[in-house]
């Protein structure tokens, strides 16, 4: 079979699997762009698996709340240099003061570069007096000069405000971002995508409550910093669904369809981007904090890698399913939603068929489409009968 032969029966049929691609395992397959995973099928795996986290997560905000830190909640801690102070006995010190030391939260920091052992000792807000008063029987206790004994004192005003305008800037940003996507998109992506970054923030504020991560102003700035990357995965999947909406806006086309050949030809793209973006913060929650103990950078990068996360899984398990469940409700959709194309049809369909082709490929099932697919496989290329050569005219 020649190479005109072979673009003929593809261009008659609107298959376009290549040998290329036959040879191409999962890995293959994905990294060319060339999936064909029925999203739309599966969405209730995805909204299912979302519903259940983030039940998960408000029962453990309702129960447990979180681990917020001095600067939210307000109260004194005291940094005790000492070798051999042990956790009871920095709570048998509060105790003998009047405090109540297993209310207390104390922390054992080591300096990785001095090896300087310290001991931080944190409790509710307390007087000046009562501050001083511990500050003096830790610094006994180890025997070193009170000053050597440091203290530090925030009230929790301070947090609150903190909280306040973090939630302002928040209201802000989805006002602001939602009538924007309504604009340059529509209103039904406008609202899945909004609801996609809520379902991100949640569920990011769920598991530092469920595992207990301590909440600082670096958390607040990484999780309003990862809505942005949520939305930027999320409008690239809506681009590329607006896009094959006007390509097939003369087709009576499912929608269903339209959503699953956008998502299966921006796969790959939003792996790559997700990816790009996990690596660097990946490492630098584990070379810069947990190797090179930078622990600064500890809450910030954990806050970050979170988000991202879950900000990649809710483009695509989340908001997509969302905006195509809406926009069947629509007429022009709505007879349509009982079947949509799965398998060697929808693989057609992402490779650039259209589902109005010839008369006899509108009619063709899928076990056809799968016998032209295999038609053009190397192994029926070369069992194929060759056709006799002309004979050349004699001068």
């Amino acid at each position: 079979m020649t190479d005109v032969e072979t673009d003929a029966i593809v261009d008659d049929t609107d298959v376009q699997p290549t040998a290329a691609r036959t040879r191409r395992g999962v890995f293959g397959r994905l990294y060319h762009g060339e999936t064909a995973i029925d999203f739309y099928g599966r969405r209730w795996w995805g909204l299912g698996l979302s519903i259940a986290l983030l039940l998960l997560s408000i029962g453990s905000l309702v129960g447990q709340g979180l681990n917020l830190s001095l600067d939210f909640k307000g109260g004194v801690v005291w940094s005790v240099p000492s070798a051999d102070l042990t956790e009871e006995q920095a709570r048998a010190v509060l105790d003998e003061q009047g405090l109540e030391g297993s209310n207390a939260k104390v922390q054992v920091l080591t300096n990785r570069d001095s090896g300087l052992r310290t001991v931080e000792v944190q409790v509710g807000e307390q007087t000046d007096a009562v501050r001083q008063q511990v500050q003096q029987a830790f610094a006994d206790e180890v025997d070193v000069p009170a000053a050597d004994v440091s203290t530090n004192s925030v009230s929790s005003t301070w947090g609150k405000s903190i909280t306040e305008k973090a939630l302002r800037a928040l209201v802000v940003f989805l006002v602001l971002v939602a009538a924007f996507i309504a604009w340059r998109l529509e209103w039904r992506m406008a609202g899945a995508a909004i609801s996609a970054m809520l379902h991100d923030v949640l569920l990011s504020v769920g598991i530092y409550s469920l595992f207990g991560f301590e909440v600082t102003p670096a958390t607040v700035v990484a999780f309003l910093t990862i809505l942005g990357f949520s939305l930027y995965d999320t409008i690239v999947v809506f681009d590329k669904v607006q896009e094959n909406q006007e390509r097939y806006k003369a087709v009576r086309m499912p929608y269903a369809d339209i959503m699953n050949v956008s998502m299966n030809q921006v796969l790959m793209r939003s792996l790559n981007t997700s990816l790009a973006a996990i690596l660097p913060v990946l490492s630098l929650l584990v070379l810069g904090a947990g190797i090179l103990g930078a622990v600064t950078l500890r809450e910030f990068a954990l806050a970050l890698l979170v988000g991202l996360i879950t900000g990649s899984y809710s483009s695509i398990f989340v908001a997509s399913p969302l905006v195509a469940m809406a926009k069947e409700r629509e007429p022009k959709f709505k007879s349509l939603r009982s079947s949509h194309a799965t398998g060697a049809e929808l693989e057609r369909l992402v490779h650039g068929g259209t589902p109005l082709g010839r008369r006899e490929h509108r009619r063709m099932t899928q076990g056809e489409v799968a016998a032209v697919s295999a038609a053009l496989s190397p192994e029926a290329a070369l069992t194929h009968t060759p056709r006799p050569r002309k004979k050349k005219r004699r001068v």
